[in-house]
């Protein structure tokens, strides 16, 4: 039979790649996003159903996976990528943004998975591919509430995976690091420092920090397309396999986190931004 995969923010970027290559693999997708008018080609695809989806807002999450199964009698992946970073000084970030930034990159993987689980429990098998990222291994400042979001979202994975083997369901952690070019990472960024209120104290660092990204920004070769096919592979390769990372680990923040000790690598970091 034909496979059912659920991917959350398919409007763009990772998510969008996502959608595309499982339904070229011949899956039927159910592609969800905040605003569906976003779908663009995703809704010309053959055995693609474009539906809303926000994960702010619980009911949407319950409507999508009800209106999935009605169109296609079945789901087996749920795909966690829908998710944003948050920049700037720590001090000057608002409190309601720094609880958006949860609501979305933690609560609500947490509320769409617990949304499937007794559908996935029903059919006695289930996959979960939960999209992290770097900055929830090694951590960068203008982004600490985005690592802290990654860093809960690689905990909280980790842990239901052992609850989730006894019975029959996988989880899988894909792990970009180093930057996706056409998500606009560091453009990002630097747009929102500009906006942000920050004290006076902190401008030559944040200047010096904007400028480490832009430069990073300038390298990157990494695609969407890239990581799609990853999700794709971990969604489909039948193992135990928890976490699967995307990017150049011969070089860059992952490495120095795995191989320098806690001091050198502290060193190392502060070196970048210094």
């Amino acid at each position: 039979m034909t496979k059912t995969v659920l991917i959350t923010g398919a409007s763009s970027g990772i998510g969008r790649a996502s959608a595309r290559l499982f339904q070229s693999e011949g899956f039927n997708v159910i592609a969800t996003m905040r605003d569906p008018r976003a779908a663009g080609e995703l809704n010309e695809l053959p055995n693609v159903h474009v539906t809303r989806l926000d994960l702010e807002d619980e009911t949407s999450i319950e409507a999508a996976i009800a209106t999935g199964i009605q169109r296609f009698g079945k789901i087996d992946v749920l795909i966690n990528n829908a998710g944003y970073g948050l920049y700037g000084i720590f001090e000057s970030i608002p409190k309601d943004r720094l609880m958006q930034q949860f609501a979305v990159n933690v609560f609500g993987v947490m509320n769409a998975t617990r949304a499937i689980l007794p559908h996935f429990r029903a059919n006695g098998s289930g996959t979960i591919v939960n999209v992290s990222s770097g900055a929830g291994h090694f951590t960068l400042p203008m982004i600490s509430a985005y690592c802290a979001s990654k860093f809960a979202l690689e905990g909280f994975s980790e842990a239901l995976a052992y609850e989730l083997q006894a019975v029959n369901i996988g989880v899988k952690l894909v792990i970009p690091h180093g930057g996706v070019g056409e998500t606009a990472f560091q453009q990002r960024a630097a747009q929102d420092f500009a906006n942000e209120n920050t004290p006076e104290a902190y401008l030559p660092f944040l200047n010096r920090s904007v400028e480490t990204f832009a430069r990073l920004g300038g390298a990157l070769t990494m695609t969407s397309a890239d990581v799609a096919k990853v999700v794709h592979g971990a969604a489909t390769d039948g193992t135990d396999r928890l976490r699967y990372f995307v990017g150049d680990e011969t070089s860059g923040w992952l490495k120095a986190r795995r191989e320098l000790s806690e001091d050198d690598y502290i060193a190392y970091m502060r070196a970048n931004f210094a």
